[in-house]
């Protein structure tokens, strides 16, 4: 059985601007990936010519093994069996829950269709509330709901969490991909969130200027990242200077690490370090200057001075709880090094 979805080589452009440039990923059935990046990147745009409210300048997109979009076909949104949820809901003001989420839904089977959508969802006990009566949580499953009514081959997430806080958002992102998983829908979400790619997604697009420079699991992007733009992106991280020892070892100022040395002209590169591959140590005599703090619950995460002036950043469980100007003892404990040429 072949994908779900699959976007070929697609290019998009709004007058002589060149938006999306040949984009392409994949996903088969039941599969929920994520176009992740920042602000301006395009995502948005390839959720919209997904959908079909774009057309597209060259390449294809494919639902079901059909070609839907290309600068010859453009099948109407409404015959793709596409479902949408958007980053303000669209709920309608005049209608109840039930109302909402029956919306669209075939006459023949309604009310059982709608007892197992808001049984999914959560939402039993709120058939008869009107929108405005909603919290922000409860507003997005109902959109859920109503865009998971007429069972569509593929959903589609604009930003879905865009407009609520950020603890509300971590747990909506969970109980959104239960929802998704048991209702066995593929799904594309778009966020500039990389904390609710990860929460959400199976796959992950990492697009920058209209492209996708690397598209893969959550944890792959964060410990393997194919380049220094999705190095930066993903996750927190400085980058030390490092002296090149050997086809297989590089030396920065903590210490010496083994891994895969990158082509470069001479013989230096520069090394990622995750605040995870800092350890606080007491033992060690190897010293670094607190010289920021940010408490995180569980984790306060330091920024450090090294001797030479350099920072790094280091997760230390919270009870460690050190002063700033405060010298503390530290040591690399790195299991993926990633390391790249200086830029320029």
């Amino acid at each position: 059985m072949g994908p779900v979805l699959e976007v070929q080589d697609l290019h998009q452009a709004y007058g002589g601007h060149e938006v999306i440039r040949g984009l392409s990923f994949a996903l088969q059935r039941g599969a929920i990936g994520c176009l992740l990046g920042p602000s301006g990147c395009g995502k948005t745009t390839v959720l919209r010519c997904i959908a079909g409210f774009e057309p597209v300048r060259s390449g294809r997109i494919l639902l079901g093994g059909v070609v839907v979009s290309s600068p010859k076909t453009s099948l109407a949104p409404e015959k793709r069996r596409v479902g949408m949820v958007f980053q303000e809901h669209a709920l309608f003001p005049h209608l109840t829950v039930a109302g909402n989420i029956a919306f669209g839904l075939k006459r023949d089977g309604r009310e059982a269709r709608l007892r197992d959508l808001v049984q999914l969802v959560g939402l039993s006990e709120l058939l008869d509330k009107y929108p405005h009566e909603l919290s922000g949580g409860q507003q997005q499953r109902v959109a859920l709901a109503r865009a998971l009514g007429p069972r569509p081959d593929l959903l589609l997430l604009d930003e879905p969490f865009s407009n609520l806080d950020s603890e509300l958002r971590e747990r909506l992102s969970l109980e959104l991909r239960e929802i998704i998983k048991v209702s066995g829908t593929t799904a594309v979400l778009v966020t500039h969130d990389q904390h609710e790619a990860f929460a959400i997604a199976d796959e992950i697009g990492v697009l920058h200027q209209g492209r996708i420079e690397q598209w893969d699991a959550a944890y792959n992007l964060y410990h393997r990242p194919a380049n220094r733009f999705v190095a930066d992106f993903v996750g927190q991280g400085v980058f030390l200077p490092a002296k090149v020892l050997a086809a297989d070892r590089m030396e920065i100022e903590l210490g010496i690490l083994s891994g895969s040395v990158p082509r470069q002209n001479g013989g230096e590169v520069e090394v990622l370090l995750r605040p995870d591959d800092v350890v606080h140590d007491d033992a060690s005599a190897m010293q670094a200057e607190v010289v920021h703090k940010a408490f995180r619950g569980a984790e306060i995460l330091y920024t450090l001075r090294l001797a030479s002036g350099r920072k790094v950043l280091a997760l230390v469980p919270s009870h460690h709880n050190h002063a700033l100007g405060e010298k503390i003892g530290i040591r690399l404990d790195v299991d993926h090094v990633v390391a790249f040429a200086p830029p320029g």
